[in-house]
């Protein structure tokens, strides 16, 4: 085996890691254009209803759990969480998987 090819796998690797870092920044600007424009033009937030939990902490090493009820959040309508409303925006299709809000 020459010294060259000794080091084949780790180029392989190297040059997978870096074409795909470079893949996903193309696809975060693109995704953030597309968001931008539909934002401008007034649709690209959402808003979707959270169920929200409160955690005490007992003595012990126990918590108790307490329903606080439903309450609107706001998300983005993109594949990235983006920053709008001076916050970062969880994106819509995320938030609707993920609907408790753990306090």
């Amino acid at each position: 085996m020459s010294p060259q090819n000794a080091h084949c796998p780790v180029r392989i690797l190297g040059d997978a890691a870096k074409y795909t870092l470079i893949s996903l920044a193309i696809l975060y600007a693109l995704d953030w254009s597309v968001f931008e424009i539909r934002h401008m033009r007034g649709g690209g937030m959402g808003s979707l209803p959270v169920d929200q939990y409160l955690s005490t902490p007992l003595k012990g090493n126990k918590a108790e759990y307490d329903y606080l009820g439903t309450a609107n959040e706001n998300c983005s309508r993109s594949v990235f969480p983006q920053y709008a409303a001076a916050r970062w925006n969880l994106p819509c299709w995320w938030l609707q998987r993920h609907n408790a809000n753990w306090q």
